[in-house]
């Protein structure tokens, strides 16, 4: 059953970007339109807080990507990757940004998290104990089976792609459709562009 929603609620929306890109990327070979994600989470309620959580590369490559995301009026916390001896990589905001949702709840209605990663289940039963609605948004194709059964709310992202993505050729879509439904090739080309190259909204 879907959550009550009106627009008295006092909501915010804590953005796990790594979870989305990887998901947009490796479902739809596209980027998010986190603009459009926002919107959704926030349903015509009032804004109290939207926070994006990053990880930093050495290159610097992403500053454009966190102008554009203020921009559209989300906060960003970065943290840097860390590289250990003999090469492995680590970049992990779950634990932040759980303690950040925990800390603002009691100025809230309603969190919205914005990811598929099943290790925010306890954060979401902890935040329905405490009194606040706990909702989700993420792509359905990737988004723990146990997250959507916790959360008071699940906004499906797959099931309207093209809302949440900025970029992709319907050929990359469609191909996801029939390949899901055991369909054949759809008849378009990989050169079929829906608009041009995207404008940034993702770090490679």
């Amino acid at each position: 059953m879907a959550a009550i929603k009106h627009k008295a609620q006092r909501v915010a929306v804590f953005i796990d970007t790594q979870n989305l890109y990887h998901s947009a990327k490796n479902l739809y070979h596209a980027r998010v339109n986190f603009a459009n994600v926002l919107k959704e989470a926030v349903a015509g309620r009032i804004l109290v807080r939207a926070i994006a959580y990053v990880v930093t590369t050495e290159s610097g490559e992403e500053r454009a990507f966190f102008d554009a995301l203020t921009k559209i009026g989300i906060e960003t916390k970065t943290k840097d990757l860390q590289i250990f001896y003999g090469g492995a990589k680590k970049a992990d905001w779950d634990v932040g940004m759980a303690i950040d949702a925990a800390k603002l709840a009691p100025k809230l209605d309603a969190v919205v998290l914005a990811t598929g990663d099943g290790d925010f289940v306890p954060l979401v039963e902890y935040l329905k104990n405490s009194g606040v609605q706990a909702e989700v948004i993420a792509f359905g194709k990737s988004c723990s089976a146990r997250l959507k059964e916790a959360t008071d709310d699940f906004i499906d992202m797959s099931t309207d792609p093209r809302k949440f993505l900025m970029g992709p050729t319907r050929y990359n879509i469609l191909n996801t459709v029939a390949g899901a439904i055991g369909a054949g090739e759809p008849e378009l080309s990989p050169d079929e562009e829906e608009g041009g190259e995207p404008k940034v909204v993702g770090a490679d």
